[in-house]
């Protein structure tokens, strides 16, 4: 696993001088980097140790690390175009699929040398599809954990069954080997991303679940790639296309999730937040039912764009989509509409009916909690002219009440904008709750939609 998921988050602004002074690397703060230069001098320095003592290859030897080279050279320009597009959606989160050659070099050759074939590799990899979006300095590390990875597992090969081919060696050492690989390199990027990001959660440290179980697969294959390279080199031509396809595989659900996430805020949304709801109104003997919704807009927000610039909106919107996430529970629906206008809807267990007016009262607790917290925010936004504060948000909120008979989701929108309006009409960094009423029709969603339908009257 390469971990390009270890964001650096201290690393300050580019350091003044000129030359190797002007690297990002001497922005860290000091303790990361400490660890992150401790990590590649252990590499370089038992790296250059393992080259003295290791033995020369012999000439099978030899023709086994150029199949392997070959074979991972391969797999890196067939994957070019794939690995730019998960670079692209994947975010920090990343696995590299080339761990299934350096594995397999790990099991067919001395540990020194497979590191040395994973630097081969990964420098290929990075300078044919990585590059524009990782950094020399985290490449270096990233490689680095990858050459101790290797030199540790080569080590307990050594160790327990020396100069013993991949085909000879019994399963539990292969599968102690890749428990060795992975914890080395995982071990390493938790323990970095931990230092720069202090009381980050077990899925920072440890990246996604499913991202886990990809690297799992990758380096089993991996010692299935040894095992083909013991028997029959040309073999490993049969392992090219089911890579590839695993490499296209793993596109799906960074797709996915870009085509259901807002790019300014991580939020779901309009069509996904507006799809995931009608599905929670439709499930009538759920465990979960619908409570209301809110929708919510920030008050005098094109102020702001007009005044400081569209970068510092982004930020203000990306603030309150992390306060809003922060106040509501984790099954409630929180989206963005459009400009500056957001809407959650608020979920609760399929108990016995209540009254309209219990429910109206918790949903304007929820709705007077998320105005007092976007009112309290208190941040700063970097600009060209230095740090802005900014300390007077404030936001208007309009409440739609779920009647127990069942409201389709054009009524509890339209019924939650006019209440919103009520709240901008009141003077603003307002709440004002209404209840679906028969009398409202079931409008076309795509009336409600941003970007869809006559344009409405600024709400600013």
């Amino acid at each position: 696993m390469t971990p390009e998921r270890v964001s650096f988050a201290g690393v300050a602004a580019r350091p003044r001088g000129r030359g190797v002074r002007r690297w990002l690397v001497w922005g860290m703060p000091p303790l990361l980097l400490g660890v992150v230069l401790l990590v590649e001098s252990a590499a370089a320095t038992l790296l250059a140790g393992g080259l003295v003592d290791a033995p020369f290859l012999s000439g099978d030897e030899l023709w086994e690390v150029a199949v392997l080279a070959l074979s991972g050279v391969a797999y890196g320009e067939l994957a070019v175009g794939v690995e730019r597009q998960r670079r692209r959606l994947g975010g920090l989160s990343h696995i590299d699929l080339s761990s299934v050659w350096t594995f397999a070099a790990v099991l067919v050759m001395p540990g020194a040398h497979a590191a040395l074939l994973a630097i081969v590799l990964m420098t290929h990899l990075w300078a044919r599809a990585w590059r524009p979006w990782v950094p020399p300095y985290r490449q270096v590390f990233s490689t680095a954990t990858v050459v101790l990875a290797c030199l540790c597992t080569g080590a307990l090969l050594d160790e327990m069954a020396p100069a013993s081919a991949p085909t000879e060696r019994p399963l539990w050492l292969v599968l102690a080997a890749m428990v060795v690989f992975m914890a080395v390199n995982t071990g390493l990027i938790a323990a970095v991303v931990a230092v720069s990001t202090p009381g980050a959660r077990p899925v920072t440290l440890f990246g996604p679940f499913d991202e886990n179980l990809l690297e799992v697969g990758m380096v089993c294959l991996g010692a299935l790639t040894a095992i083909s390279l013991a028997l029959n080199p040309a073999g490993l031509v049969l392992v090219l296309l089911p890579l590839y396809t695993a490499l296209r595989a793993a596109l799906i659900r960074p797709l996915e999730a870009a085509a259901s996430t807002d790019g300014k805020t991580g939020l779901l949304n309009a069509a996904a937040w507006v799809a995931e709801a009608e599905r929670t109104l439709a499930r009538t003997d759920g465990p979960v039912r619908a409570a209301g919704v809110l929708m919510l807009d920030l008050d005098h927000f094109k102020a702001i764009n007009d005044t400081y610039g569209h970068a510092v909106g982004d930020h203000v919107l990306s603030a309150v989509a992390a306060a809003l996430r922060g106040l509501v529970r984790a099954h409630d629906l929180v989206g963005r509409m459009g400009g500056e206008e957001f809407v959650v809807l608020l979920r609760r267990a399929a108990y016995a009916p209540r009254s309209v007016e219990l429910e109206s009262v918790e949903l304007e607790v929820v709705a007077e909690r998320i105005r007092a917290q976007v009112e309290a925010l208190r941040f700063e936004v970097p600009t060209l002219r230095g740090a802005l504060r900014i300390d007077t948000l404030t936001v208007s909120v309009g409440g739609a009440v779920a009647t127990g008979s069942g409201s389709d989701l054009a009524a509890l929108l339209q019924t939650a904008d006019t209440a919103l309006y009520a709240a901008k009409r009141a003077g603003r960094n307002a709440v004002r709750i209404s209840v679906v009423s028969a009398a409202v029709s079931a409008a076309s969603l795509a009336q409600l939609m941003p970007d869809h339908g006559p344009a409405e009257p600024a709400r600013d």
